[in-house]
């Protein structure tokens, strides 16, 4: 099976070759939650609105646990592809397969059974609460296909390959969007529909991809014999995806945090911070796009030893990230009630929440240069690095200011957006600094860090 092997020929054609399906597939993704949360806002009630909203940061949890793990394969698999050790590759594929199952059962275990006292501690609106329950228990049983389609997709982009899995997501976005429209406008099932649309239509197209792949001779053949997890690559995965892991949580939980105190403002509020998450993902996603890619070509020029290469993809890909977020910014600066109006035709939802985009935006630049960073420091193993970085802004930064100002400053939404981009102004700063200093330290003493 064809892939694209990141350690030769030009650096911008090979970014481009590589993030450009990584975008759409993320594009793609997200269209998941967008067409949940516009169906749910022109069939439905605020309150259902507010379920999906509060599912939706609920559900986040397990995927931000889910990406750290993924992450780590993409990075061991694609340094094992770098040097051409294809026999790890096998081994490590087999591994990162067997443990995002038994992850997944887990986690689908403890969702359902803390859902109601976590739900109740994130103070949601007791009139969207039952709604909520629906919407996290659904996904909460779709959990294996959830994991089995990104730990696919995370092997396929260690391999080189991040065609396919734009493929694959095209599949489950376009069935998704079928189903919730059939679910919630004729079946009339409200939040549970969008909850079932997500979980049938991953589901679909993890099973089509495990067809496909079998058929076209890919390097693992996923016979039952090889789902056995080999120590030392289980060692190495939770080294590398385990921290990963632990930041997005931590991350996650602090705008929970956020959540818990816009829940408390009322069912308007969380409806503005829902519809705004919805944009904080397609305003980030070149630059989350970026991150990914630059995570999987920084791992196989690593594992080739050519860090000036992956050093160069870096500043290329932070650059193409940054244009594209600035145009969101604007937005969000001179209309930001038409970013509002997609979602919803409740003019005090629109009205309590032009203040709040017109401040959270600016985190759509500072973020993307965080994003790009933290991705190249990934590819190269640094996650510890990173697990430090991004839960010492989310613990000492994000969450204390979201206490200050929602109990001094509880009605001002635009002091409220602000918290975002001053947490991700002052990472960039400090992760910027670390990443130039390194680099210079390490052509001075001729070393090549891994």
């Amino acid at each position: 099976m064809k892939h694209l092997d990141l350690t030769e020929g030009s650096v911008a054609k090979n970014l481009l070759l590589f993030a450009v399906p990584f975008l759409i597939a993320n594009i793609l993704q997200s269209l998941y939650g967008a067409v949940d949360l516009f169906v749910i806002g022109r069939y439905c009630t605020a309150a259902s609105v507010a379920a999906v909203s509060t599912g939706t940061q609920v559900t986040q949890i397990v995927t931000s646990l889910v990406t750290g793990l993924t992450l780590g394969g993409t990075i061991l698999i694609g340094q094992y592809m770098g040097c051409k050790d294809y026999e790890q590759v096998k081994r490590t594929i087999g591994t990162t397969l067997t443990v995002f199952l038994i992850v997944a059962l887990i986690l689908a275990a403890l969702m359902l059974g803390f859902l109601r006292p976590l739900l109740t501690n994130l103070k949601t609106p007791e009139e969207s609460f039952e709604r909520t329950m629906q919407y996290v228990a659904i996904c909460a049983l779709g959990n294996p296909f959830i994991c089995g389609y990104n730990a696919i997709s995370a092997i396929l982009r260690g391999y080189g390959d991040s065609t396919r899995p734009m493929m694959f997501v095209g599949i489950a976005c376009v069935l998704n969007m079928i189903l919730d429209f059939v679910f919630v406008r004729f079946f009339a099932m409200d939040v549970a529909g969008t909850a079932l649309a997500t979980v049938i239509s991953q589901g679909v197209s993890m099973g089509i991809a495990v067809w496909y792949l079998k058929k076209s001779k890919f390097l693992f053949d996923f016979r039952l014999k090889n789902f056995r997890p080999d120590p030392e690559t289980c060692k190495k995965l939770a080294r590398v995806g385990i921290p990963i892991s632990f930041q997005e949580l931590i991350v996650r939980i602090s705008f929970l945090y956020l959540m818990t105190v816009m829940n408390s403002c009322g069912v308007f509020a969380a409806s503005v911070v829902g519809i705004s998450s919805k944009y904080d993902v397609f305003a980030m996603l070149t630059a989350t796009s970026m991150a990914s890619a630059l995570a999987a070509i920084t791992a196989q020029n690593m594992g080739a030893g050519k860090p000036e290469r992956a050093r160069k993809s870096l500043w290329m890909g932070m650059g193409f990230a940054l244009f594209v977020s600035v145009l969101f910014w604007l937005w969000a600066q001179l209309a930001p009630d038409t970013m509002l109006r997609v979602f919803t035709t409740d003019e005090q939802v629109v009205e309590a929440g032009i203040p709040f985009f017109r401040s959270c935006s600016y985190d759509y630049v500072l973020v993307t240069i965080v994003f790009c960073l933290n991705g190249y420091l990934n590819g190269r193993q640094k996650t510890v690095w990173t697990m430090v970085s991004c839960s010492a802004g989310a613990l000492l930064v994000r969450i204390p200011m979201v206490w200050f100002f929602g109990t001094h400053f509880p009605e001002d939404l635009g002091m409220l957006g602000r918290i975002a981009p001053a947490v991700s102004g002052i990472m960039a700063v400090y992760t910027l600094f670390y990443v130039i200093y390194e680099g210079r330290t390490n052509r001075e003493t001729g070393m090549v860090s891994h």
